[in-house]
């Protein structure tokens, strides 16, 4: 720890920076009253183009997409690239579902998508599906956020052998956040998101200049990776897509598109948005941080070149890919900019992790706090239970790191798109048509989850000696195929629940079986800032400043 005095103060001071500024957040365009869940969960639904694209950006591009897309990369090669193509694809495929979304949300007041399920198809039990699997998805998400921070920390030598000792700075560094975005909502993350993402421009613009002129050119660096993965017994490795690797590829890539946005976190910080054409602003925009993530990627490639060496996992005879791209900086930049480097991916942390645990608050209290446990729940009730909701969740995230392997946690995360994809019908689908039928679409998250599940548990990893869950690329030969390709289980789990319901839907109709009442009305989707149509008993409590 001694050799990284200078990276450890930096990345100390700027971390308590930014907690400062959580902190202020609360009386940053503060309203009359925080105790309202459009106050303190969605900021007052009143941010801007920039706040929004801060907010938007630093919410999607996490701490764990800066440590954990370069180690793929480091670890697979071209494979790891689907990130770039699935976020290209990403925002012209939900430009207009958002808005919609934004409308229909702004319009009744609803905080998260079950609140819109709720409503759109008259169905608690669906709503109450969505709000579980959301948070289920989000969960070892939040996880994450720490498995990034732990891998600066361990780079700094600040973690430890003993459990206590490897975990008390990352426990230290959560309880700082839930205590700021206990007090300052959504707001902390909003604030703190300016810091994050200028630090991260400025480390990777400075990455990606510097490093290739340390190693040789960018030709020494390919040529690099292409011999290691020469040497790779698999045959799903190389620097280029091969016939092994295609399909998993655009699967993965066009799944992952899907899900992105149907996170809970995701819809938090776009149902914060003032008004319509800042999202259509927004997703205009968003690509910028897709040419960044690429730029993020090549750090895999760069690290082979450097002859990096993984730091050595929490279990005897594994290794920590995690801990790439720290090393990478701390050996090929000066103590003073890799401390600030370490800060940019902590700090990137902090932001998605307060996101992601708002968002989960805000659907367990919505949904099934008010819908299950107390219906006379005052806006009050509401942000008092969120708050509360949030800090649980935080400990939960700490609980996976503590006391599971952290790979499990990854392994985990490898699934949550999956789980997250088997709420597309009812959210995507239903803002645009109510046709399929509420207990087709409940039929429908059963019959894909169920598989997921099942093809889930079929996979091993090799890396970690797992019999299951080991992630998410199903062989096709499970299914009969004479093949050695594997698909994303997500894909296909989606495809058989959209079936399932379509085969319901006119299975119930049939029997005449009540569809329930739609509480929205198509002039609901295109409700704006300032409409009359507006329900004034659902608009957020007036803030004292705006801008």
């Amino acid at each position: 720890m001694s050799d990284h005095i200078t990276e450890i103060v930096i990345f100390t001071v700027l971390f308590l920076l930014v907690s400062g500024i959580g902190f202020f957040a609360a009386r940053w365009r503060a309203p009359k009253d925080m105790a309202h869940l459009d106050e303190w969960g969605l900021g007052g639904r009143s941010f801007g183009a920039w706040i929004t694209w801060f907010l938007v950006g630093g919410d999607l591009y996490t701490a764990y997409t800066f440590v954990a897309v370069p180690a793929l990369i480091f670890g697979a090669g071209a494979a790891g690239f689907f990130a770039v193509p699935y976020t290209v694809i990403i925002y012209p495929m939900f430009f207009l579902i958002l808005i919609r979304l934004w409308s229909v949300s702004h319009r009744h007041g609803f905080v998260t998508p079950a609140d819109f399920v709720r409503t759109r198809f008259d169905s608690p039990t669906l709503a109450l599906l969505v709000a579980i699997t959301g948070i289920v998805a989000t969960m070892p998400y939040i996880a994450l956020q720490l498995v990034g921070i732990e891998a600066v920390l361990k780079t700094m030598g600040v973690t430890g052998d003993s459990p206590l000792a490897r975990h008390a700075p990352i426990i230290i560094a959560f309880a700082i956040l839930a205590a700021y975005t206990y007090q300052s909502g959504l707001r902390a993350p909003a604030l703190i998101a300016f810091v994050k993402d200028s630090l991260i421009y400025i480390v990777i613009l400075v990455a990606v200049l510097y490093l290739p002129y340390k190693l040789g050119g960018w030709g020494g660096i390919f040529d690099a990776a292409d011999k290691k993965f020469q040497a790779t017994p698999s045959p799903a490795d190389g620097i280029l897509l091969n016939a092994n690797n295609q399909i998993q590829y655009v699967t993965l890539a066009f799944g992952s598109a899907l899900a992105l946005f149907l996170y809970p976190h995701s819809v938090t910080g776009v149902l914060a948005s003032r008004n319509r054409n800042v999202i259509k602003r927004n997703m205009s925009a968003l690509p910028a941080y897709s040419f960044l993530l690429g730029l993020i990627a090549l750090l895999g490639y760069m690290a082979i070149s450097a002859g990096v060496k993984p730091l050595p996992g929490s279990k005897a005879g594994t290794v920590d890919s995690n801990t790439v791209v720290p090393l990478l900086f701390d050996m090929k930049f000066p103590a003073w900019f890799a401390g600030i480097a370490f800060a940019a991916i902590g700090i990137g942390a902090l932001v998605p992790a307060a996101i992601m645990s708002i968002a989960a608050a805000n659907l367990f209290t919505r949904n099934i706090y008010k819908e299950y446990l107390k219906r006379d729940a005052t806006p009050a009730d509401e942000a008092k239970v969120s708050k509360i909701t949030s800090l649980v969740v935080k400990i939960g995230a700490v609980a996976f790191i503590v006391f599971l392997d952290p790979q499990f946690s990854i392994d985990l995360q490898l699934i949550g798109g999956v789980i997250i994809l088997q709420t597309a019908p009812a959210v995507a689908l239903g803002l645009y048509t109510r046709w399929l039928h509420r207990g087709a679409l409940i039929a429908g998250w059963v019959a894909g989850m169920g598989l997921a599940m099942w093809m889930l548990w079929q996979i091993p990893n090799a890396a970690t000696k797992k019999a299951h869950f080991g992630g998410s690329a199903f062989p096709l030969e499970k299914f009969g195929f004479d093949t050695p390709k594997t698909i994303y289980v997500g894909f296909v789990a989606v495809a058989v629940n959209f079936a399932v319901a379509i085969l319901v839907t006119f299975l119930l109709r049939a029997m005449k079986t009540p569809e329930g009442v739609d509480g929205t009305t198509p002039d609901d989707y295109f409700a704006d800032e300032g409409d009359p149509r507006i329900d004034k008993s659902a608009t957020p409590v007036e803030t004292v400043s705006s801008t």
